[in-house]
């Protein structure tokens, strides 16, 4: 008779940049009304639970209508219990040194920090038994690598889950086992068009994002 499969306890600790960027990068706009618990869950074992989604991300700051979309789906995040972890939006001027166009783009610091503090804080205290990191960043190979060697004989563990476009050698490498995040599980992973707060406030679907190609 085979062994009873061990439970284990699982956290996922998402890169909100990240994840974005892939989906964009790999034409999956129509997608981005993302439930990330409901994406968590379709790749768990039958042997795992999840414990807590907790979402990397900055607030953007150079566009109001996109800052009111980022706000909206932050919230429809928080209604699943997605626990919400805040670094700094950052525009950086960009010169082409051929034709000296310039043109600015948005990037976001200390996510990597707050992932790696929190992935080895929850370590330490005993919060997981298995980590899936969403992200293809290689910053984070230092803690990804720290846990897997600490923890090696206590069956805990970092996986990683890597969005679209965003497959990192490097990562993977120091990862306990990793999956690249495709199409369908993203079609299968949406939130209701209408998402309900606990104060009855309901939350829609931004209209730029329907009918996205």
């Amino acid at each position: 008779m085979p062994d009873k499969l061990i439970h284990e306890r699982v956290i996922v600790y998402i890169d909100g940049f990240n994840l974005y960027f892939g989906m964009k990068e790999a034409g999956f706009n129509q997608y981005r009304w993302l439930d990330l618990t409901k994406l968590v869950n379709n790749f768990l074992k039958a042997n795992q639970t999840l414990e807590k989604v907790k979402y990397f991300t900055s607030k953007v700051r150079d566009n109001p209508d996109k800052l009111k979309r980022q706000t909206t789906f932050i919230e429809a995040q928080q209604t699943k219990g997605v626990e919400i972890f805040y670094g700094k939006y950052q525009l950086n001027t960009t010169e082409c040194h051929i034709c000296h166009n310039v043109w600015i783009s948005p990037s976001e610091k200390m996510t990597d920090v707050n992932i790696a503090t929190q992935m080895l804080v929850d370590a330490y205290s005993d919060k997981f038994d298995v980590a899936i990191l969403i992200s293809g960043d290689s910053d984070l190979v230092p803690p990804i690598r720290a846990i897997n060697d600490a923890f090696n004989n206590k069956n805990k563990r970092v996986t990683v889950l890597f969005p679209p476009k965003r497959f990192n050698n490097s990562v993977s490498y120091v990862a306990k086992g990793s999956e690249i995040i495709g199409r369908k599980r993203l079609k299968d992973s949406q939130l209701e068009d209408r998402v309900k707060k606990a104060d009855g406030y309901i939350l829609t679907k931004p209209i730029e994002w329907i009918n996205l190609n």
